[in-house]
């Protein structure tokens, strides 16, 4: 199963209709938290989802839309005492944030949680692929990330009978890339791997084109609409239009904006605005939805 699940959608305060940002990757086994707001833990229960399941936490920076329920998901997760370890990534900049908020109040923590702060050049290999982060423009150190999946193989039945290969013998192929003279690349083709990338606070700059460069699924902020982009330029922010014309010139192929200002009343207009710029799929995040990830390209080239 591969789907993101929004948490929350509003920048700096929440309204009657958003949360404060969170947002909730599931990739396979790998569950991965991003910027989780005031109110995260709420929200989880709303959209029926556990924190058992987490492997792992992404946080931006630390703004507190991005990162005020931090306390109470690390606290829900001690509470459950969920069994296998957390990993929580954050601006190594922000040490002393995540410190406070590691423990913000008095509680019995039965937590295996792992402290991993992310600084220029970061990556870790996880069980979905390879993570890595890049900073970004805004007024604090702040980070977007980019899981990016190995591309594999898929074994073809015919051209495996073609050679008489069967049984055992098929997984002793794929092991060892060789069979006697037949090699893996005779029977099998191509699996493309997927790529996610997460966008959040910042202004337009290199990074972000080179977070979102190719991806399968582009989740980006877009705060403001383009007749208030000098103030989005001046706070290191992006309009609809400015997202969308990432997500055209990086090849994504579905586009989620989120991270809405308070001051637009009609989602709507986002949508307009960024469709002017990308042709592809685009998804206007609203508070409990989920949004699958696109079925996986047939080809590495396409």
């Amino acid at each position: 199963m591969r789907e993101l699940v929004v948490l929350g959608t509003a920048s700096q305060v929440p309204t009657r209709h958003r949360n404060h940002n969170g947002y909730l990757l599931r990739w396979d086994d790998e569950v991965i938290l991003f910027d989780p707001g005031e109110g995260t833990q709420r929200q989880m229960l709303l959209a029926g989802q556990a924190v058992t399941p987490l492997r792992r936490i992404c946080v931006t920076h630390f703004h507190g839309d991005h990162s005020l329920g931090l306390p109470g998901v690390l606290q829900r997760i001690s509470l459950d005492r969920v069994p296998h370890p957390v990993t929580v990534h954050y601006p190594a900049g922000g040490q002393e944030f995540f410190d406070r908020l590691r423990h913000a109040t008095s509680y019995w923590d039965n937590s295996s949680v792992l402290a991993a702060p992310v600084s220029a050049g970061f990556e870790v290999e996880t069980s979905a692929g390879r993570l890595t982060a890049l900073p970004l423009r805004h007024s604090i150190e702040t980070y977007g990330y980019r899981l990016v999946e190995p591309d594999s193989r898929r074994m073809i039945p015919a051209l495996l009978a073609q050679h008489g290969i069967s049984g055992p013998a098929v997984g002793d192929l794929q092991r060892s890339g060789r069979l006697g003279d037949v090699t893996v690349e005779q029977v099998s083709a191509v699996r493309p791997g997927q790529t996610f990338a997460f966008v959040m606070d910042t202004g337009l700059c290199d990074n972000v084109y080179a977070l979102a460069e190719g991806a399968d699924m582009l989740v980006i902020e877009s705060t403001f609409l383009a007749e208030d982009a000098a103030m989005a330029a001046q706070v290191g922010h992006l309009t609809a239009g400015q997202a969308g014309s990432v997500a055209r010139e990086s090849g994504v192929r579905l586009l989620v904006l989120t991270h809405f200002s308070q001051r637009y009343t009609d989602p709507s207009r986002f949508l307009e605005e960024a469709r002017k710029e990308f042709p592809g799929p685009i998804v206007v995040a609203e508070d409990l939805q989920t949004v699958p990830v696109p079925p996986r390209r047939t080809t590495v080239d396409s």
